[in-house]
């Protein structure tokens, strides 16, 4: 039957089935911003894998006792950690908590980065954001993001090195919100305010923020790291001796990650923000 045969509630569910489509169109497009998609994702995940294990002979295992540094939310959502008066070097860390080679990567440095950043020798900026574009890994993703986003500064980096060691298996579905609530129990944050915020979703658009940004700053594989605004290469994010070299040798001052301001905070995230981007 053509379209003009139809009756107009017919019409009116043609139109709305088209206008529906199209916003799927526009939210794949939008979120297929950062890595190009599944595929170009898929195959980064596993080169960063690869890269991570050539360790040198050095083991794993990269375990730090000591105290951390203070951590401080920047104004475009990201966690900087340092001791006061350090600005430089910057080490960004842009990351997915899903993100297999991720935990990888924080059972091999993330001992190092914090003890750098404990002995006043770098500036470490979190950058959790969205890789996954298909569930239920993307969910998983923004789930484990937003409740990221939701934790207090003073407790979030050890809520990042807790989400990053319940990573459910890929494939799997997880960081489910009564989960994600009890995780931050066991570290003191009770607030209601902050289940409230997992399980409202409240920071998914500085999750969104976050993706944009990742695309605006060249982020093409993860892990991700970044000296002072340049790619760290392989020798850096498979060795803890490969980074401490890399931050000694790290001079002068940060150039900015692109899209943000000298502050940290972002210059135009709202505009940037993939629209109609799927709430886990």
């Amino acid at each position: 039957m053509s379209e003009q045969g139809r009756g107009p509630s017919a019409r009116g569910r043609l139109a709305g089935e088209r206008a529906r489509a199209a916003a799927r169109q526009r939210r794949r497009r939008a979120l297929a911003v950062v890595l190009g998609g599944v595929a170009v994702a898929a195959v980064a995940v596993a080169v960063a894998v690869v890269a991570l294990s050539r360790g040198g002979g050095e083991p794993l295992e990269d375990s730090y006792k000591g105290a951390l540094a203070p951590a401080v939310r920047q104004q475009d959502g990201s966690v900087a950690m340092a001791q006061p008066g350090v600005t430089a070097p910057v080490l960004d860390v842009w990351e997915d908590f899903q993100c297999p080679a991720c935990r990888v990567m924080e059972e091999r440095l993330g001992g190092t980065i914090k003890q750098l950043a404990a002995e006043g020798k770098v500036k470490v900026v979190y950058r959790p954001f969205q890789l996954f574009q298909q569930d239920p890994l993307m969910s998983n993703s923004r789930r484990a993001a937003n409740a990221a986003a939701c934790m207090p500064a003073d407790h979030w980096v050890k809520y990042h090195d807790k989400l990053f060691a319940e990573q459910p298996p890929e494939g799997d579905t997880g960081f489910a919100a009564p989960d994600l609530i009890r995780w931050a129990a066991d570290l003191g944050v009770t607030d209601p305010s902050f289940a409230a915020c997992v399980n409202g979703n409240q920071k998914i658009e500085t999750v969104d923020q976050a993706s944009a940004q990742a695309g605006r700053a060249g982020v093409d594989s993860t892990p991700y790291l970044a000296l002072n605004g340049k790619k760290a290469g392989d020798e850096v994010i498979g060795s803890p001796s490969g980074l401490r070299k890399a931050v000694a040798q790290a001079g002068g001052g940060p150039a900015p990650t692109p899209g943000t301001t000298s502050s940290g905070g972002t210059a135009d995230a709202a505009r940037t923000a993939p629209s109609g981007a799927r709430q886990a």
